[in-house]
């Protein structure tokens, strides 16, 4: 591996592009097979009905931060080129972009890493939600919502010194506490029914972000040139994508770039081959205004709080950046919010049934 990293056989944009892919490809694969969704667990949590969804977020949110940690502990990703952990944050755009997000999930009935697997099914409201996600996510960045986003960016702003967690809590506290998550979604996982191959495949999702921070840090290590160091996220790569698309004549190849239609790929090669692929459209129930409306809060959201669900909350979040953490908290907290709101009677009555059985 090391010698094509360092082969002039490929540029490295073009190797950064074929990384992503293939990252996308296992991620996308496995988020399907196994059902991987904020959107879904936070439901169950907030519901007070902890199931298998749960057990399964917990599963890929414990083995990315334990493998992302052990590459750490074991000098193959170096705190330095890291962008969550070498430059300042925002917290104000973590709580305030985390509460977006949270919200517009429940909305759009899934967050951007969720709408993005389902489109490789088959379902055209997610492909439409993704779409519009990814507008707003471009727009927030270099277009008319930017200047916002900014300002609420600059209210509360941390030094890297602050942001970075790892600082602040002695060695290898973030591998311990990823292996305590894996132990604690393992029983919830057999306690709550769920399958060896949903539990692998979900491993499986958090595997992929540390597998996307190691091929990127080793690609760094071993270039002439500055070579971003990151992982799986879909807010910005999503824009980047469509940039590419529909407004420039040359293919600019990065990570992201690869990983979007990787994950795509992923997730169909999965719905086919297990025959789940089903082609599904709005209709009179599917409510197409609040899809948009949340895809709109969740392309914005995600810029102001630094990436998504799996992007702030998962990949930032293995590498122990303060905001990221703070911004998966606040999804968490929105998408309770609306789903009291946008869907009160399946949250009271599951609350009404606690308290009377």
């Amino acid at each position: 591996m090391t010698n094509w990293l360092a082969s002039d056989l490929m540029t490295d944009d073009q190797k950064l592009a074929l990384g992503g892919f293939v990252v996308g490809l296992l991620f996308g694969f496995c988020a399907q097979k196994s059902r991987f969704c904020l959107r879904s667990a936070c439901l169950e949590f907030w519901r007070g009905a902890l199931g298998e969804k749960f057990a399964v977020w917990l599963l890929v949110f414990g083995a990315a931060l334990a493998a992302v940690q052990g590459l750490m502990l074991a000098g193959l990703l170096p705190v330095q080129g890291i962008r969550q952990l070498e430059t300042p944050g925002t917290l104000s755009g973590a709580v305030i972009g985390g509460l977006m997000f949270g919200v517009g999930m429940i909305l759009a009935r899934g967050c951007a890493s969720r709408v993005l697997v389902l489109s490789g099914t088959g379902n055209v409201r997610a492909l439409v939600t993704g779409l519009v996600v990814t507008v707003a996510a471009q727009s927030s960045l270099s277009g008319i919502l930017s200047p916002l986003r900014a300002k609420l960016s600059a209210f509360w702003v941390v030094a890297p010194f602050d942001r970075n967690l790892m600082l602040h809590v002695p060695d290898g506290t973030g591998l311990v506490l990823g292996l305590a998550f894996v132990a604690a979604a393992l029983w919830f996982a057999r306690k709550k029914g769920v399958g060896v191959l949903a539990g692998l495949t979900g491993a499986g999702v958090g595997l992929c972000v540390a597998l996307g921070w190691a091929f990127t840090s080793a690609l760094s290590r071993v270039s002439f040139d500055i070579v971003p160091v990151g992982s799986v996220t879909f807010t910005g790569p999503s824009a980047d994508t469509l940039m590419v698309l529909i407004a420039r004549p040359v293919l600019e190849l990065s990570f992201g770039v690869g990983l979007v239609p990787g994950v795509f790929l992923g997730s169909m090669a999965s719905a086919v081959l297990f025959r789940e692929f089903e082609v599904q459209t709005f209709n009179g129930e599917t409510g197409t205004v609040r899809y948009l409306a949340g895809a709109v809060m969740m392309g914005f959201g995600g810029m102001l709080a630094g990436g998504c669900a799996v992007g702030a909350g998962i990949t930032g979040g293995a590498v122990l950046s303060l905001t990221a953490w703070v911004a998966l908290f606040c999804m968490w907290v929105g998408a309770g919010a609306a789903a009291l709101v946008a869907e009160p009677g399946s949250v009271t009555s599951l609350g009404r049934a606690r308290s009377n059985g």
